[in-house]
């Protein structure tokens, strides 16, 4: 989730060294004779020179078939690979060619609609600036989540806009070791924006319902979900940090009928990025929304407003919960549910106050 081809030309064309006895076309006359001895080459040459042809099969000298042609200057800094090519010409072929794949279709989605090539080469590269510059996320226990199969992430949710999800999926993807994909569960109201609607599908979010999560997980995907959902992200900024309800406990059942381990992940910063002071109830209810938040710089500033403070971020994955070990009728046990729903809660909530604790301040 082939690169088109470019024929490099290479930049160490052999020179055969002229006899100072010969003029030079009396030499080339000499070099055309059949068995002719190849000239010797000048010292520290790399490229081959092939010997001429006999009459009766192959060349003579110490390499046969065409001499390469010489390459372009790769320019300061890059390095060229095997072909000759310098990092910018590989990237420059890169680029045509997952133009020219994205043009003519010749690229996969899943039945989900996630593309794999458009998340890692673009909506990947469009978010890690944000990763890495201006969240300056920090990430602990990646190795936590497994190598291979399913597996369901349960993180809290917060920061008033979902962005603590996204940087949770780019963190997956840059740090694990196997190189894994997080597919998260959205709420409804992401499928129903235009624009939105489609990314998500692009970047492998999909309906946050049992049957979609089941599927992936079965499938041996990593699967995130926040479920807190809009009480999490939407809470007053008094209450930050403050695990709300986690629903009925159905991504648990989920996670047993799937046979997954259950990965707690905290995660401290977002809830700063837009301190929500407020909630226009009335408003919300007029666009559709389940809030609209007042921060102390939305809506006063306009589209300035709605930039997020430059807050510093720790996502930390804790020590999966297995669930293989119990029978299959264990998703419909509902004290089972509500034990392993409080188990994971209680780890998240506690991790979080101890990242707190160690964090020096809001930005650094």
């Amino acid at each position: 989730m082939a690169d088109a081809k470019v024929i490099p030309f290479d930049d160490d064309r052999s020179r055969a060294r002229r006899r100072p006895a010969r003029a030079e076309g009396e030499a080339a006359a000499v070099r055309a004779l059949p068995g002719a001895e190849e000239a010797p080459r000048e010292p520290g040459e790399r490229g081959r020179v092939p010997g001429p042809a006999g009459p009766s099969g192959p060349a003579s000298g110490p390499a046969s078939g065409p001499a390469p042609g010489p390459a372009p200057d790769p320019g300061p800094g890059a390095e060229p690979d095997a072909g000759g090519r310098s990092g910018w010409e590989r990237r420059l072929a890169g680029g045509l060619a997952f133009l020219r794949r994205r043009v003519t279709g010749e690229y996969e989605v899943d039945e989900f609609g996630y593309d794999e090539e458009l998340t890692d080469q673009v909506l990947m590269s469009l978010l890690r600036p944000l990763y890495e510059k201006y969240f300056r996320v920090e990430v602990k226990g990646v190795e936590n989540i497994p190598a291979e199969g399913g597996a369901l992430i349960v993180a809290n949710h917060s920061g008033t806009l979902p962005l603590d999800g996204l940087m949770m999926q780019v963190a997956v993807h840059d740090n694990h070791p196997a190189g894994r994909h997080l597919r998260l569960l959205a709420a409804d109201l992401v499928f129903v924006l235009p624009v939105v609607n489609e990314l998500a599908r692009k970047a492998g979010h999909t309906l946050a319902c049992a049957e979609d999560a089941e599927r992936l997980l079965r499938a041996g995907e990593i699967v995130g979900v926040m479920p807190e959902g809009f009480k999490g992200i939407g809470k007053p900024f008094g209450e930050r940090y403050k695990l709300q309800r986690f629903g009925r406990g159905g991504f648990v059942s989920t996670a047993l009928r799937a046979g997954v381990p259950i990965v707690p992940c905290s995660i401290v910063g977002a809830e700063e990025i837009y301190p929500m002071l407020g909630n226009a109830k009335t408003l919300a209810r007029v666009l559709g929304f389940p809030y609209f938040p007042l921060t102390p710089t939305f809506p006063w500033l306009g589209p300035l407003g709605a930039l997020p403070l430059p807050t510093k971020w720790t996502i930390q994955f804790g020590e999966p919960i297995p669930t293989d070990s119990y029978a299959p009728e264990a998703a419909e046990d509902p004290m089972l549910m509500f034990n392993l729903t409080d188990q994971v809660r209680e780890q998240i909530q506690h991790t979080l106050y101890k990242l707190l604790v160690q964090r020096r301040s809001v930005f650094f």
